[in-house]
C-alpha cells in the first residue's frame, strides 16, 4: 500500500480510560465498574513488517503484542518479516505501538483493560484505513481485547466489567461469564480520590480460592449494583475483598467517616477509591495524608466518555 511502501506513514491515536470497581467479578462471575479519568493513550504507526512496542511505563509488552497480533489475524493480514507465503505485498503490514499513560499499572484500576482496548481499537482502525476492511463493532473490539488479555494471563475472569467500563465510560453491570452487559449508563460526575499504597498487586497472582469463599456475600453486593445502588455495592464489595486479600479495611472506612459518598478497594488492589463531593474531598485527603506508610493520593473524576479515537 502507498502508506507503507512509498514512505507515507499511516497513524492512529486512541485514548482509553481505566476503571474502578463497584463489584469485583472474581467471586461470582458477575461484576460492575465505572470509568475513571486516568488513561492510556496509544499511538500506532504502519511499518513494513513486524510488531514493535515502546511503552512509556516499565511493563511487559506481551499484552500489547498479542492485541496487535490478534487484530492482524482477525483481518487476515500478515505482519511477519517472512512473506514467502503471501500472494501479494498488499496482504502485509507492520506496526509500531507507543503509549503515554497516567494510569498506574498493577493497582486495580484496570490498566490492562485500558491498554488492550486502546491497542486493539487503534490497530483495527489502522488496518481498516490501510486495506479498506470492514471495521469491527464496539463489542467485537472489547471481546478481542479480552481474548488477548486472557491469552496474556493478566486477568482471571476476562474482566468484562472493567473492559466495558473502560470502553464505554460510565458504569456497567455485567455477566462476565457470558460477556453480557446488564446495565450500561452514565454515572454522576463525581470527583474521585485514589489512595495508592506503596505496593503493586497483579490480578493474576491473587488468591482465587479465598475470594470465591465470599461468593454469597458478594452476590448481595451485586444485587445492589443491579438495582443501581452503586455506592452501597461499592462499600460492601470493598470491605469483603479487602478482608479476603489482606488489605487494610481502615483506609476505606476512614474515607467514609470523613464524609466520602462511597469508598472501597478497587479490583484486587492495591488502590482504594473514594467518591467524594466538594465538602468531603479535603477531609478525606487529610485523613489519608495522616498515614505513615507514605502512600500517594491521586485526584481525578468519573469518566463518562470511554475509549475514543483521537486521530
Amino acid at each position: 500500500m502507498y502508506s507503507v511502501f512509498f514512505g507515507v506513514l499511516m497513524k492512529k491515536i486512541v485514548r482509553s480510560p481505566g476503571s474502578a470497581t463497584i463489584v469485583n467479578a472474581i467471586a461470582t462471575g458477575s461484576g460492575s465498574a465505572f470509568g475513571i479519568n486516568l488513561d492510556i493513550v496509544v499511538e500506532v504507526k504502519s511499518t513494513n513488517s513486524g510488531i514493535k512496542c515502546s511503552p512509556d511505563l516499565d511493563i511487559d509488552t506481551s499484552l500489547m503484542e498479542l492485541c496487535a497480533k490478534n487484530v492482524f489475524n482477525h483481518y487476515q493480514i500478515n505482519f511477519e518479516d517472512n512473506k514467502e507465503d503471501l500472494g501479494s505485498v498488499e496482504d502485509s503490514i507492520g506496526i509500531e505501538i507507543s503509549t503515554k499513560s497516567n494510569l498506574p499499572p498493577a493497582s486495580g484500576l484496570s490498566s490492562s483493560s485500558a491498554l488492550s482496548n486502546a491497542v486493539t481499537l487503534a490497530t483495527s482502525e489502522l488496518i481498516v484505513a490501510e486495506f479498506d476492511k470492514k471495521p469491527m463493532n464496539d463489542l467485537e473490539i472489547v471481546n478481542l481485547a479480552i481474548d488477548s488479555s486472557l491469552e496474556a494471563g493478566v486477568t482471571i475472569t476476562g474482566a468484562f466489567d472493567d473492559a466495558t467500563a473502560s470502553y464505554f465510560g460510565g458504569v456497567t453491570v455485567t455477566d462476565n461469564i457470558n460477556r453480557e452487559i446488564i446495565i450500561k449508563e452514565k454515572m454522576d460526575n463525581h470527583k474521585l480520590l485514589i489512595y495508592m499504597p506503596n505496593i503493586d498487586s497483579m490480578t493474576a497472582n491473587s488468591d482465587v480460592k479465598r475470594m470465591k469463599l465470599l461468593a454469597p456475600l458478594v452476590e448481595m453486593a451485586f444485587e445492589k449494583a443491579s438495582q443501581k445502588e452503586y455506592y452501597t455495592a461499592l462499600n460492601l464489595n470493598g470491605i469483603l475483598y479487602s478482608n479476603a486479600l489482606d488489605f487494610d479495611t481502615k483506609i476505606a472506612i476512614d474515607a467514609l467517616s470523613a464524609g466520602a459518598i462511597a469508598s472501597g478497594l478497587s479490583g484486587t488492589g492495591s488502590a482504594y477509591v473514594a467518591i467524594v463531593d466538594n465538602e468531603s474531598k479535603d477531609n478525606v485527603k487529610d485523613i489519608w495524608n495522616s498515614y505513615t506508610d507514605s502512600g500517594r493520593i491521586i485526584e481525578t473524576e468519573v469518566d463518562n466518555l470511554g475509549t475514543s479515537i483521537i486521530e
